[in-house]
């Protein structure tokens, strides 16, 4: 049986200054079978719960000396968890108000009666045992390593530590920046930040995608408009805030706001207010902000296209969630699961696991697309897989650079690098990998930047910078149309 379970509230204080309460309620509880001590006065029971530690206390609230509500105060000022019930011979809501706001746990009135009294001590029990049951689960979840929380599958221990944090700070109201590469799972952490708010996930998650829409169509889609307040506007349109109201709201690209909307976005942090497009009337919402990025909002503002009191209020609780090559020991379980799940869409196949060969070459990619690319690719290889275990045959060619000769795949951290002939850098190791994939997905599609980008899961500026790097932009001329 759990530690939990064996813990009772088997001793009881009573301190009354009346002999005969004092003796009616001794032989009550002892018949119940709670031990108790008995005290004449405030004074003689706060020496008593000092030495003793009671479970439960039981105060007259009138007495000579220390009375019930400085009883009360003084175990408190120590303190001690020690739920305290006041007895008083007038009760009104005034004398209920006074006592829970000093921090005892109910009142009776007098003439006490036998069965109320057992009720509240019943119901004092009952809440200690479930304080004891969440500790003593808390306690074990903290010496256990999750696979999955949540959607987020990951035993990593960085994503252990995102798991704490998200459970830490998701029953507040603070606003949460999410940063982390195209493909990390910015979107999970976000669900998972919301399901785990008790007073908020029964109500809306709503996300917006601010990088996809140009900012007249951003503002009216996140603040709504009324008729006739632009060309086209018909008839009134709620936006996304207010929809998200009791609930969350996932602003993902936070970077491209526009100077005039981070205005606006400002004003719902700080006063939870926003007008509609060509609206004159303040609506007010009860909305938990949650953004997310994969830029640095530190170099945005020092080229002055962020403003630095957004980022503030947006970085109250910041989430870094790590890319994939960071977190390589969690590619055997992403890849399990997405087989799993990909045989479940693709009704015939039937594939039971990745060979040891195909399964070191995924552990030595770097994955510039992260966990998405990682999806997309399993996806691909139950589609053409040709038996029922994904082999280096049905993976891309690009991936067949990355695998090493020996049949047998080892966790990332065993991986070595140096003990091959001609060992490089590891920045020069991965460095091939990444230019192999990005040029066979260009080659994919027709050298369609956008398409490529999706392919790849990382966005269009991403894809540019790398194609950069990689001098792919020469491709330019040789292909025919233009480049996405």
């Amino acid at each position: 049986m759990p530690a939990y379970c064996q813990m009772t509230a088997n001793h009881i204080l009573i301190a009354d200054d009346e002999p005969l309460t004092r003796q009616s309620l001794y032989e009550i509880l002892k018949i119940e079978g709670y031990k108790v001590t008995t005290a004449r006065d405030g004074l003689e029971a706060l020496g008593l719960i000092e030495k003793l530690l009671p479970e439960i206390v039981i105060s007259d609230m009138k007495m000579p000396g220390m009375d019930g509500l400085q009883l009360v105060k003084e175990i408190k000022s120590r303190g001690l968890e020690i739920p305290v019930i006041l007895i008083t011979g007038y009760g009104s809501i005034e004398t209920a108000v006074e006592v829970m706001r000093e921090g005892a746990f109910d009142y009776i009135t007098k003439p006490i009666v036998d069965n109320e009294i057992k009720v509240v001590i019943q119901k004092i029990i009952k809440q200690q045992e479930l304080i004891e049951e969440n500790r003593f689960l808390r306690e074990r979840l903290e010496h256990t390593t999750r696979q999955r929380f949540h959607n987020i599958i990951g035993q990593n221990d960085k994503m252990q530590k995102i798991y704490a944090l998200i459970e830490a700070v998701a029953n507040s109201n603070a606003t949460l920046l999410l940063q982390g590469e195209s493909g990390t799972g910015k979107s999970l952490v976000a669900y998972a930040i919301h399901q785990s708010d008790l007073a908020r996930r029964n109500n809306p998650l709503i996300e917006v995608s601010c990088g996809a829409l140009p900012e007249t169509l951003l503002e009216t889609e996140l603040f709504g408009h009324v008729k006739g307040s632009f060309t086209g506007a018909i008839k009134d349109r709620i936006g996304r805030f207010e929809l998200a109201d009791k609930g969350t709201i996932l602003l993902d690209e936070i970077d491209t706001f526009s100077p005039h909307l981070q205005v606006k976005l400002l004003r719902i942090l700080q006063n939870g207010e926003f007008e509609r497009v060509g609206d004159t009337k303040t609506i007010k919402i009860d909305v938990r902000v949650i953004a997310a990025t994969n830029q640095d909002l530190a170099e945005a503002i020092k080229k002055g296209k962020f403003r630095e009191d957004l980022y503030y209020r947006l970085n109250v609780i910041s989430i870094h969630i790590p890319p994939l090559r960071e977190r390589r020991d969690d590619i055997p379980l992403l890849a399990e699961y997405f087989l799993k799940k990909k045989n479940e869409v693709n009704n015939n196949k039937k594939i039971t696991g990745i060979s040891k060969e195909a399964m070191q070459a995924l552990l030595e990619y770097n994955w510039p697309g992260n966990i998405r690319e990682l999806e997309n690719i399993i996806e691909r290889s139950v589609i053409l897989a040709r038996g029922d275990i994904v082999g280096m045959q049905d993976l891309p060619e690009f991936l067949h650079q990355t695998a090493l000769p020996s049949g047998a795949w080892a966790p990332a951290s065993d991986i070595s690098l140096s003990c091959r002939p001609n060992a490089k850098s590891l920045r020069e190791a991965l460095k091939n990998p990444e230019e192999a994939a990005i040029r066979n997905a260009l080659e994919q599609v027709g050298w369609n930047r956008k398409e490529a980008a999706a392919m790849l899961g990382i966005n269009r500026t991403t894809l540019y910078n790398k194609m950069k790097s990689y001098d792919l932009l020469k491709r330019k001329t040789a292909i025919k149309g233009s480049l996405q």
